[in-house]
């Protein structure tokens, strides 16, 4: 087992050594702390690949999907296609990582969150509120928009649900004891409900969000990242860490399930209508299925 194996955290280790000669001793016990340097991956990032401090952690679309902006953890923004730059943290401290970004309803801004809840405005996207100053339970993970573009929602690893502006909350899995962390949500094309996806793929559904299945009690291969939701029929998709797609009442277009990536997947995004859908790498490699169309990767960025 290596640090990287572990939950994030603290310890207290004890190192026990045996030299051949029948000579035996200890060090410790002393304290070290796993890092979240990889959250929701198993292999550390090969030689040349992003490190923590730059690694891409999500997409978003445009409203005609014909761009997307992908997203680092270090808060730079990377627009593809019809998608513009409206500013990112480029060279400037955080209090926290990002984790996520959302666009606003006219494409003219977007939110970048981090996982402290702290809530970056850019563009014309308003600031309604965050959690940077509060002391939560776990980390935030996810965030979606109200179509009004006037509001918006974030998720934390244990299903907290926290509304801001015109985001009504609709429940949440904050009191619940979850077999996995949340990963994702995604919220209704009304904005009346949302959903939150969890690693093994379990799906919660609030307000009038409707259940299509789930990966909940499967045997993944590896842990599902995020999901995007099939804006025609209701249904949605899950994708993993190595690219798998999990489709429910949605089409299937392709998955790199697989293949050898040379990092894991971290985000998806639906094309407007529900005929495509693309995925980012955590070394901003783009994968597109469907009618959604390459605009240009992050890869090198």
């Amino acid at each position: 087992m290596t640090v990287s194996d572990l939950i994030p955290g603290s310890y207290d280790v004890t190192v026990n050594f045996d030299d051949g000669n029948g000579n035996h001793g200890g060090i410790g016990p002393a304290s070290m702390t796993a890092p979240d340097c990889n959250p929701g991956t198993e292999p550390p990032p090969p030689p040349g690949a992003p490190t923590c401090a730059d690694s891409c952690v999500g997409m978003a679309s445009t409203t005609d999907g014909g761009g997307y902006w992908i997203v680092k953890s270090n808060g730079v923004v990377l627009a593809q296609g019809d998608a513009t730059n409206w500013g990112d943290r480029s060279g400037e401290p955080l209090n926290a990582p990002i984790v996520g970004i959302a666009p606003t309803v006219d494409d003219m801004g977007y939110w970048l969150l981090g996982k402290d809840g702290g809530i970056l405005s850019y563009g014309d996207a308003g600031f309604y509120g965050s959690t940077g100053n509060t002391s939560l339970n776990q980390s935030v993970v996810a965030m979606a928009a109200t179509p009004s573009g006037s509001g918006y929602w974030f998720v934390a690893a244990d299903g907290g649900v926290f509304s801001y502006g015109d985001a009504h909350f609709y429940g949440s899995t904050g009191n619940i004891r979850l077999n996995q962390p949340v990963v994702g949500m995604v919220s209704t094309p009304d904005g009346h409900g949302y959903y939150l996806v969890a690693r093994d793929g379990g799906i919660f559904t609030f307000g009038d969000a409707q259940f299509q299945g789930s990966m909940g009690g499967t045997t993944l291969n590896q842990p599902v990242v995020g999901m995007a939701l099939d804006p025609v029929t209701g249904g949605y998709w899950e994708v993993a860490a190595d690219g798998g797609i999990f489709s429910f009442d949605a089409l299937f277009f392709g998955s790199t399930g697989n293949l050898h990536l040379n990092a894991p997947i971290v985000g998806m995004t639906n094309t407007p209508d529900g005929l495509g859908y693309r995925f980012v790498a955590k070394d901003g490699g783009i994968f597109d299925y469907g009618d959604a169309q390459f605009n240009g990767s992050g890869v090198g960025s």
